[in-house]
């Protein structure tokens, strides 16, 4: 247990930052929940980040405005790419390029200005649509990074990059959030959700999502389109 320690979450709104956000509650830190208006397709994930930090009690819920569609490169953050149904073979097109390098960073900041040493980030390298930036050796990488790049790192002080859900399956997470009374239908987790926060079906999120609590043998809270 980490009884009153201070951690900075990042908290897309979708199903795996939730249930990171709930181990970190579970094992006694003051959460800081950080999520990012980066341009995404829709704004309906900021709002089940709203949702689910108002449900974890968070100590602070800050969205940060960073615009990557002037970057673009990616089907999340530019409008003329379509969002396909299906993966195709090597990295997908939803693969939004240094994505989580730029939020860790910002993570990182925020919790050099809290005087955290935890950052919990929701990255999966088992039921994941082949992001570079959510495999093991990346998180390993970046909590040197963290050392390195830090007044508060070269002073001494030990930054922990936390990422519980690398090696977990889709359903393993759903029954550990379960577990811990996390309420999914809070949740976005579809790349081409409406803006009531209604799920396509079709995309790789959705079918991770929906073949997870398939195999958990939990019902789905998922509100979809069709």
């Amino acid at each position: 247990m980490s009884l009153g320690a201070k951690a900075v979450v990042l908290l897309s709104g979708g199903l795996d930052s939730a249930t990171v956000l709930a181990m970190a509650r579970d094992q006694g830190y003051r959460c800081y929940a950080l999520s990012l208006d980066y341009g995404q397709r829709h704004r309906a994930e900021l709002a089940a980040a709203r949702r689910v930090a108002a449900s974890q009690r968070v100590v602070e819920h800050k969205i940060i405005p960073l615009d990557l569609t002037s970057i673009g490169g990616s089907a999340l953050t530019d409008s003329t790419i379509d969002v396909p149904d299906r993966s195709a073979d090597g990295i997908p097109v939803t693969y939004v390029p240094a994505r989580n390098t730029i939020f860790l960073s910002l993570a990182l900041a925020w919790a050099e200005v809290l005087g955290a040493w935890d950052l919990f980030i929701g990255v999966n390298a088992v039921d994941y649509s082949g992001y570079p930036d959510c495999r093991a050796e990346y998180i390993e990488a970046f909590q040197d990074l963290c050392q390195l790049a830090t007044r508060a790192g070269v002073e001494g002080g030990c930054f922990q990059v936390h990422a519980p859900l690398i090696e977990m399956s889709k359903a393993g997470i759903i029954q550990a959030g379960n577990r811990l009374g996390m309420d999914y239908g809070l949740t976005v987790s579809c790349y081409s959700a409406d803006e009531t926060g209604r799920a396509c079906g079709r995309c790789d999120a959705c079918r991770l999502r929906a073949c997870g609590f398939e195999e958990a043998g939990i019902e789905d809270p998922t509100r979809y389109r069709d």
